[in-house]
């Protein structure tokens, strides 16, 4: 079975206006799938789409929709029901703010909670029920080594990323056996956009051209995922965010927590 036939004719790819968002629905496209992209700003993802227009010989369709926004899930379910999608990706969810718990209106954190926990669970709800009757289809969440332990600065991000993890994981449990492919893809520090301009504004690069110091090329992870689709349920991405799980994995809870703890100071800097 080609790669098109087990997990098209469409994909859909929550996040797909720039870095892992935007390479993962490249690649599917490559691959012979039709996209259906998905992020908030139309202009950026009409540059997306263009692009695989232009290289491949794959269908795109654009929805601009703020995964925010209590409709999001429904309003993508609507957006598609007249097209047979195969497969999803649900990358949207980095936090540019690396702040407090406490800093912020409580909003932000049930923001990022809606984003990252609501409206996956939503879509996978939706669309694996059709990839289950054809026997067929794969589902790909992407997660995140903050949900690993606890640490400050990123109290609801690393909640709702561990939530990611085991989501995904025991979405595995009941699906692999039925023909869908489910992966959580944990991730380390990548050279994305939104990692440019947060370590830019801390001044830890000094231009958004510079590659931050440690980062993996969002090409290998990407490269790394489509490798594994059916090495569910996890996948630790990287030699280093696999050392790092083997590491915390050595530690009792309380110790992986202050680890995180001094990383998180290390990262605000000595002024902070």
């Amino acid at each position: 079975m080609t790669f098109a036939t087990k997990y098209g004719p469409w994909a859909l790819v929550a996040g797909a206006s720039d870095g892992v968002g935007a390479a993962f629905a490249h690649g599917l496209a490559d691959r012979g799938i039709n996209v259906v992209l998905v992020a908030r700003r139309q202009a950026v993802l009409d540059e997306v789409a263009a692009e695989i227009r232009n290289g491949t010989s794959a269908s795109t369709r654009t929805l601009a929709i703020d995964l925010v926004e209590p409709n999001a899930a429904a309003a993508i379910a609507a957006a598609t029901s007249d097209l047979e999608v195969g497969f999803l990706v649900y990358c949207a969810g980095a936090d540019p703010n690396f702040e407090p718990f406490l800093a912020n209106p409580i909003e932000v954190a049930e923001a990022m909670v809606q984003r990252n926990c609501m409206v996956p669970m939503q879509l996978c709800h939706h669309f694996a029920a059709p990839m289950v009757e054809r026997g067929r289809g794969g589902i790909v969440l992407f997660g995140s080594g903050a949900g690993l332990a606890g640490g400050a600065n990123m109290v609801a991000y690393g909640a709702t990323k561990a939530f990611d993890m085991v989501f995904a994981e025991a979405l595995w449990a009941e699906l692999h056996d039925k023909g869908v492919d489910v992966l959580g893809l944990i991730l380390g520090k990548t050279d994305t956009p939104a990692l440019r301009q947060l370590e830019h504004s801390r001044g830890q690069i000094a231009s958004l051209d510079e590659v931050p110091p440690g980062a993996a090329p969002v090409a290998e992870v990407i490269a790394e995922a489509f490798d594994n689709l059916g090495n569910g349920p996890t996948l630790m991405v990287g030699d280093m965010m696999r050392a790092a799980a083997q590491m915390l994995a050595s530690l009792t809870r309380k110790q992986a927590v202050e680890l995180f703890a001094q990383a998180a100071a290390a990262a605000m800097g000595p002024d902070k």
